[in-house]
């Protein structure tokens, strides 16, 4: 599919959903900084209120809005209806947030929210741009693997596969840029944003002890085993299968190749995951330490 055409004009009022989550508040910060576009920060306990379970906050939050920055949630089910409405109000830029390798997810397990976001700009008649990112650097010091790494173990089944991580910050400006430059550049396109180098799991733990100044080991662990561990953390089990089954992803190969899309779209290259674990450790200091 393809995006509507003639309708490339750049949006004056841009709504970003997930306004509080890693992208979305970077992506906020990006644009109000630039001054393209008046920008709108949805989330449930945001500046516009917006909850995926809540219908009714729907149409308040999309009110003038004529581009959008679609964080889907896990539940791909109120999606298709939340784009079809977005569209009949106005929004004629959707910019969503997906993750690479999730055309191989299947129709069960992760990211099904990410997949139904994807389909529903295609189908929705409006300019549509897709951002498939690898795992971002803050899932080391912002919640996924940041207790483990302060507890000195991180264990996950995903063996030497490499991962080219990539800066959130960096999604969020390419993302910002997306939103708003000229629509024929990016109108219809799929961008596969990773970081400059693939590190393992085992090299990135590393690289964190390193810039921590404290010893930290990467464990490999069984699928059946990381299971058993995050049920056994608390995880619910859904949660715990969709980890299990981004692994299972990471493991086969989908997400490891290094791609110049970053490059492109910003004109330079992505962040490097060594010099931002130094600097993270350094303003952890202050902080009494991010992986102390």
């Amino acid at each position: 599919m393809t995006a509507k055409t003639g309708t490339h004009r750049t949006p004056s009022t841009v709504l970003v959903l997930g306004a509080t989550g890693k992208t979305g508040r970077r992506v906020v910060d990006h644009l109000r900084a630039s001054g393209t576009a008046t920008v709108r920060g949805a989330s449930r306990s945001g500046e516009v209120r917006f909850d995926w379970t809540l219908p009714d906050t729907w149409e308040p939050a999309l009110a003038g809005a004529d581009a959008l920055y679609l964080v889907a949630p896990d539940d791909p089910s109120p999606v298709r209806e939340f784009v079809r409405q977005a569209a009949a109000l106005g929004v004629r830029r959707f910019v969503a947030l997906s993750g690479r390798g999730i055309e191989k997810a299947g129709e069960k397990g992760f990211g099904q929210g990410m997949a139904a976001a994807e389909a529903a700009v295609q189908e929705s008649g409006a300019e549509w741009t897709l951002l498939r990112p690898n795992n971002f650097f803050q899932n080391f010091d912002e919640d996924l693997w940041l207790a483990p790494l302060r507890a000195g173990r991180l264990g996950l089944p995903i063996g030497d596969t490499p991962e080219p991580f990539i800066d959130a910050g960096d999604v969020a400006e390419v993302a910002a840029a997306v939103l708003t430059e000229d629509g024929d550049r990016h109108a219809g396109r799929t961008y596969e944003l990773s970081g400059p180098r693939a590190l393992t799991f085992a090299e990135a733990t590393r690289t964190i002890a390193g810039a921590a100044g404290r010893p930290i080991r990467y464990e490999e662990l069984t699928p059946a085993a990381y299971r058993a561990e995050l049920l056994a953390e608390g995880w619910p089990e859904a949660a715990a299968d969709g980890l299990g089954a981004m692994f299972a992803l990471h493991r086969a190969g989908y997400t490891a190749e290094v791609t110049d899309d970053v490059r492109q779209i910003l004109g330079r290259a992505p962040a490097d995951l060594e010099p931002w674990a130094r600097g993270v450790a350094t303003r952890g200091v202050a902080t009494r330490g991010v992986w102390a």
